[in-house]
């Protein structure tokens, strides 16, 4: 997972810039919708909300937002529907990409995600091309001993501890979210991210060229308004 983790921290370090600068703000009362639509509005019987919440609070959401975005997750609010849209696409060198969308506006959506693609080396795919090469997981990054830890997080569900850095990246199914998290919490770790995310099964070389151009494209993809998360089976470099 290492050229995962990678994308994974820089997505990170930007998502902080992003609050910084308020742009964040629209993607996070997004998904607090979302998850209040599938799983209805009390973030104790709905784990997807309760972490969209927490990462709410964590980039210092007003108040106000969160509950308009739940009213309107739970039909109370008067504004129009979105949706989840999933693209799938490549990137420079034939990285495989994925888009993770909640959109108002599908033709608007897809239009800029072809234009970004197709600006800076990539293409659109077709349903189905990409998203098989990706298992859903859940990911938990925390600062902890791992020998601490270990024997709680296998017993919760873990299938797999990988030291990265100074963090270790537990990974699991994706009902282990929760159970994952809570037994953090016991434990009293520092946990850093918690969450979903899309992780390649083969993970994909590319020369240092394509994977320059590719940490621009993604950036760019990320940027746009109606895009959540965006996922690469591109091998990246070690951060410098």
């Amino acid at each position: 997972m290492s050229g995962h983790s990678k994308w994974a921290n820089i997505k990170r370090k930007k998502a902080v810039v992003d609050a910084q600068r308020g742009q964040a703000f629209s993607k996070l009362a997004r998904e607090i919708t979302v998850a209040a639509r599938q799983g209805g509005g009390n973030p104790d019987a709905n784990y997807r909300l309760k972490a969209a919440l927490a990462k709410a609070k964590e980039y210092n959401l007003p108040q106000d937002n969160i509950e308009r975005a739940i009213q309107r997750g739970t039909g109370i609010g008067g504004e129009g529907a979105i949706e989840e849209i999933v693209y799938e696409g490549y990137g420079p060198g034939g990285a495989a990409i994925l888009l993770d969308c909640i959109s108002e506006n599908r033709n608007r959506t897809v239009g800029e995600v072809r234009h970004l693609l197709s600006r800076h080396g990539g293409r659109l795919g077709e349903a189905g091309s990409v998203v098989w090469q990706f298992d859903t997981k859940a990911v938990v990054r925390l600062s902890a001993d791992p020998d601490q830890v270990m024997d709680a997080l296998l017993a919760a569900g873990a299938e797999d501890l990988e030291e990265d850095g100074d963090e270790l990246v537990v990974v699991g199914p994706p009902e282990a979210l929760q159970p994952l998290s809570e037994t953090l919490t016991s434990l009293g770790a520092a946990v850093i991210s918690a969450g979903l995310e899309r992780v390649p099964r083969v993970e994909v070389d590319l020369s240092a060229d394509d994977q320059a151009s590719l940490l621009v494209l993604l950036e760019r993809l990320e940027e746009l308004d109606d895009v959540q998360a965006v996922w690469t089976n591109a091998k990246l470099g070690a951060e410098t």
